[in-house]
């Protein structure tokens, strides 16, 4: 390879030197250069015809109706939301001339003039809303009115059984078992009151409030039944909850001929008070009150008030009451 002569190899040195020392500034160039490229795609861009181009790609979007503004469908709510203002008209004269073609009317367009489908079908739903939230704001208030009285129910019972805990008081009461024997000066043993609510989803209201309690007296009753009446007995005394022993006699077959029982003067009671959500009502379970055997009756929960109450009292203790009478009051 030839070899340059020492003169110009001297200079190409310099020449290195001094761009070394002195570097250009290449971005200020770079700049000068994109600035006048833009400037001249400025001067060379039709407007009208890109505003035609999009224009078609708009046209041919909208036959699948997603992207037209008039076909936006509102959220329904209970009160009706403004709806979405359309966009403005714009002039036939700022309309390019190959915008005028006929072209497929959207669906919007093809309604009657009376009003569209989607139209009624809003106003429906938004009636039946309406009437939904009417429906849940009623069931709202009765569930609420049935808590509170169940509230107080509790409250009166918790401190109804407290002080007959202490005074244990006879009830005047005869609960008539069979025949002429009956279950008589029966003395308040011990009671308890209790309650039960709903889950926290369900809204944590009392659905449930239960009174129960033991009466006793130290008489025994002994009851003789024969044959096919043993056990007839027997299952009644189950149903009643007393507490009871049973001696057998059986002939030589091995059949019981007659039994004996021996009856304890235990007595278990209880009130249930249950709240019927749906129907608006509470529900009274009584069992060993008024007479031996299980008693329901429907309570309007507006009837709850210290009258009942008191009257309510009066049953469970055996006094004269007008409990029932109340309790079938015009709510």
């Amino acid at each position: 390879m030839p070899s340059s002569p020492p003169g110009e190899t001297a200079s190409a040195i310099q020449e290195a030197i001094r761009a070394k020392r002195e570097p250009r500034n290449t971005l200020s160039a770079d700049i000068e250069a994109l600035e006048a490229s833009l400037l001249a795609d400025i001067e060379a861009f039709d407007l009208d015809a890109a505003e035609r181009l999009a224009r078609r790609e708009q046209n041919t979007q909208s036959g699948a109706g997603m992207v037209d503004s008039s076909l936006v469908f509102p959220e329904i709510a209970s009160h009706a939301a403004p709806r979405l203002a359309k966009p403005e008209a714009v002039a036939p004269e700022q309309v390019p001339a190959a915008e005028l073609a006929p072209r497929q009317a959207p669906v919007s367009e093809l309604a009657p003039s009376g009003g569209s489908l989607l139209d009624e079908l809003r106003k429906q739903a938004e009636i039946r809303q309406r009437e939904l939230h009417s429906a849940q704001t009623a069931r709202t208030v009765t569930a609420e009115a049935i808590d509170l009285a169940l509230k107080h129910l509790f409250f009166y019972l918790h401190d109804f059984v407290q002080q007959l805990n202490i005074v244990k008081p006879v009830i005047p009461r005869d609960y008539a078992l069979v025949d002429q024997l009956q279950l008589r000066q029966l003395a308040w043993q011990e009671g308890f009151a209790d309650y039960r609510t709903q889950s926290q989803a369900a809204g944590a209201l009392i659905e449930l409030v239960s009174l129960s309690f033991r009466l006793h007296s130290e008489r025994m009753l002994v009851v003789e039944r024969d044959g096919p009446l043993v056990d007839r007995f027997r299952a009644q005394l189950f149903d009643f909850g007393l507490p009871f022993n049973c001696k057998e006699f059986k002939n030589a077959r091995r059949y019981v001929e007659r039994a004996e029982f021996e009856i304890r003067c235990d007595l278990s009671g209880s009130a249930r008070w249950r709240a019927d959500f749906d129907k608006g009502m509470l529900i009274l379970e009584m069992r060993n009150i008024e007479r031996l055997g299980s008693f329901v009756m429907p309570v309007a929960p507006k009837l709850i008030d210290q009258v009942l109450l008191d009257d309510f009292g009066r049953l469970i203790l055996g006094q004269p009451n007008r409990f029932r009478e109340l309790a079938r009051r015009p709510a």
